[in-house]
């Protein structure tokens, strides 16, 4: 019988990258129970058969505690890097310095770039960043065989380091052959969402998308300015977004990441996809065991946002504390969402109702709520739009989803608010009522007593049709006859 774990009272979700510090049976265990409600597996390390065994020991976890387990596979995408040097170089401010076809090892002047494609969309006025934005190039002339360029910012650079490209869309698809690889492998072992790198275009997400067919999620990581330029486009073709500041901080600005983390949360927000913030959060704690003031600020901040979910990399994946990481993502969520004002805040960003019946009875059911305090709302769902929905007005009660799909069930991990259960289909309104109310019971969301608020679609099964709320009051007497 699977070990009885209560449910999260937090809504924020934490996603936990796994990683050399915490990839075992014991270490994914420990994380789980600090606060992790997802997991992510990073395709730009390790091998498929690695990756396995860490998959196979999140089921296996997912099996003992009898709770739906959240995978996230993020694959590479392609990685731009400048050719090799004969030596490192400094580049000082005001040098000309050239980028070539030449396959010979660089020196002060110029570099191989081992990238064809790039060349030709290039114009002189752009900027290139190298080794994470520590040298800056603006382009002066530019062929199919050489780019002349002026250094903008200078510093030491040696062989094989990153190339950004900020200020044109490069011609080339988000899906190399590795992640094609790495995608085949992630659908085989069942993985619930799929992130998608150097997302530039909606051309990408509709690539990818073709190719998942249905098996899983899919997350659009925006991390490029292309991306941003056509969010909405990009949002609308997608499961769920993630500001990837990586990226999105060596090819913007510093001071612009801010309002456009805010506008990508919005954004999402509005267009009811679960939305995540990624990159550098706790990035103390990967050598401490604490994190600084100004870390939690911007983990409480995107909180305050409404963001779906947060994200640890390193942190958790190869760091020194990763269950001090996780937990204090937890208790980060904890007292923000223990804020009077957290409920006021989460609102600030409007979502307003398609005009479809699923999203007035959606809007409805958090408004009855709050006049008659219910404690919970109950949703039946078979696809998960019905809880995503209910998610996407921040209700101030948790959300227990029923479904009778196990992957509907593990998607829904980095979704707010929401606490899934796979259980047994139901084949009528009286039975999905009585189910409704002994899950709200047996999970401890609800007592004797206490009102809850049930939506679901009649008939039964059929995705996209929620047409059905309902007040109900518990008595305690629905548990009666049920063993567990």
């Amino acid at each position: 019988m699977p070990t009885h774990i209560e449910p999260r009272r937090r809504k924020v979700r934490v996603l936990a990258t796994l990683g050399p510090a915490s990839n075992t049976p014991e270490m994914i265990r420990e994380l789980y129970l600090a606060g992790a409600d997802a997991f992510r597996i990073n395709m730009s390390h390790g091998s498929h058969e690695g990756h396995a065994k860490v998959i196979g020991h999140i089921r296996a976890l997912e099996k003992e505690l009898g709770r739906p387990m959240t995978i996230l596979v993020d694959l590479q995408g392609p990685k731009l890097r400048v050719g090799a040097f004969a030596k490192p170089v400094v580049l000082k401010k005001g040098a000309k310095f050239v980028l070539d076809d030449d396959k010979t090892p660089g020196d002060e002047t110029r570099v191989h770039l081992p990238h064809k494609e790039i060349f030709a969309a290039l114009r002189p006025g752009a900027r290139l960043l190298l080794n994470d934005g520590k040298v800056a190039l603006r382009i002066t002339a530019a062929s199919p065989t050489r780019i002349d360029t002026v250094v903008e910012a200078g510093s030491e650079l040696s062989s094989n380091k990153g190339l950004n490209v900020p200020d044109v869309v490069v011609p080339m698809a988000a899906l190399t052959e590795k992640d094609r690889k790495d995608l085949a492998f992630a659908l085989e072992q069942h993985a619930d969402w799929i992130a998608l790198s150097f997302v530039q275009r909606p051309e990408d997400v509709a690539e990818a998308r073709r190719l998942i067919a249905g098996r899983a999620a899919l997350l659009a990581k925006i991390e490029k300015p292309a991306a941003v330029e056509r969010l909405i486009e990009i949002v609308e073709i997608c499961d769920a977004v993630m500001v990837a500041r990586g990226d999105l901080g060596v090819e913007l600005p510093p001071e612009e990441v801010p309002p456009v983390q805010k506008h990508i949360v919005q954004t999402a927000r509005r267009m009811g996809r679960p939305v995540v913030v990624a990159t550098q959060m706790l990035e103390s704690m990967i050598t401490a065991p604490t994190p600084t003031r100004a870390e939690v600020s911007d983990v409480a901040n995107a909180m305050y946002d409404g963001a779906d979910a947060v994200m640890l990399s390193a942190e958790s994946a190869a760091g020194d504390y990763p269950i001090e990481a996780v937990t204090m993502m937890d208790a980060i969520a904890r007292q923000v969402e223990a804020d009077p004002s957290y409920a006021e805040r989460v609102h600030f960003t409007e979502t307003l109702p398609e005009a479809t019946t699923a999203d007035a009875l959606s809007a409805a059911a958090a408004d009855i709520t709050r006049t008659i305090g219910a404690r919970a709302i109950c949703c039946f769902t078979t696809s998960g739009s019905t809880a995503r929905r209910a998610s996407r007005e921040r209700p101030p009660v948790p959300i227990l989803v029923l479904t009778p799909k196990l992957a509907t069930a593990r998607r829904l991990g980095l979704v707010w608010g929401v606490h899934a259960v796979h259980t047994r289909d139901v084949d009528s309104f009286e039975e999905m009522l009585s189910k409704s109310k002994r899950m709200a019971l047996r999970t401890g969301m609800a007592a004797a007593g206490d009102r809850l608020i049930v939506i679901a679609g009649v008939p039964f099964g059929t995705p996209g049709s929620t047409n059905v709320l309902h007040a109900a009051r518990l008595t305690g007497d629905e548990l009666k006859g049920y063993s567990k």
